[in-house]
């Protein structure tokens, strides 16, 4: 499926297509082929999946790729504190619901966002992701400009963990109560686990998919705003082998 524009802004290659279901069909398509080219490589790969409505038509393109997903192992991004992975709105159910039980990988990892000790689950899953260098992660960026829970107020480029206890911004939290995920904002938590923006930097491969008019302010400062942690995702210009995936809604207007 061709772009109807693309572009370039630093190491970020940024493709534009006329709708959001084109867009993740594109996107998903890159994904695919990178993962049989690793499998091919290497015989087995590690993935991130990420949540929320920006990967909708992604995972759904996805699942319908010829994919071995037996030599896939697959981590997640970040989960809130507090709630079970029953919740409706648990990122875990999100993964297992959307895809994991679909397409029935190798092995998956989970954050445990209700364990009784949220600090040794913390330094589990780090082990975890040095055990499993990951060679393609799949995500989004928030109306904030965060990448996972990297909101501005504690993202931080330089961060020694790979994966942290974080305090939700006001900004995020709306997001996820304007997106439907919670019945009001009060009920929305005000912490979660995330992987951390080194944790992030760290895969070999970045695909990211952004649509939507929500996001396109975000998406304006990730690729011409500076390089700074008021938009997190602004990071992404640094890293060698990223793709941004945009619908005409998330373009900004003065690059339409």
């Amino acid at each position: 499926m061709t772009a109807y524009k693309a572009f370039q802004q630093d190491s970020l290659q940024i493709n534009v297509y006329e709708k959001e279901e084109q867009m993740g069909q594109a996107s998903a398509a890159l994904a695919a082929s990178y993962l049989n080219k690793v499998i091919a490589e290497k015989g087995e790969v590690n993935l991130i999946l990420a949540t929320g409505t920006s990967q909708f038509t992604f995972l759904e393109s996805l699942k319908k790729h010829e994919i071995d997903w037996k030599k896939i192992t697959v981590f997640h991004l970040d989960e809130y504190i507090g709630i079970s992975a029953e919740h409706p709105s648990s990122f875990r159910r999100y993964l297992l619901e959307r895809i994991l039980r679909e397409v029935n990988p190798k092995k998956y990892y989970l954050i445990e966002g209700d364990a009784e000790n949220i600090d040794e689950k913390i330094r589990e899953y780090a082990s975890l992701l040095k055990r499993h260098p990951i060679d393609l992660a799949c995500m989004g960026i928030g109306e904030n400009g965060h990448i996972a829970f990297n909101d501005p107020p504690v993202a931080d480029f330089y961060d020694p963990q790979l994966v942290k206890q974080v305090e939700l911004d006001e900004g995020c939290r709306k997001q996820q109560y304007n997106e439907g995920w919670f019945p009001s904002l009060d009920t929305v938590p005000t912490h979660a686990i995330t992987l951390t923006i080194p944790a992030i930097m760290n895969c070999e491969m970045i695909i990211c998919n952004v649509p939507g008019p929500r996001k396109r302010e975000a998406v304006r400062q990730a690729i011409l705003g500076p390089i700074s942690t008021a938009c997190p995702a602004s990071i992404l210009r640094q890293h060698p082998h990223v793709h941004l995936f945009l619908d005409r809604e998330s373009l900004p207007t003065n690059l339409a």
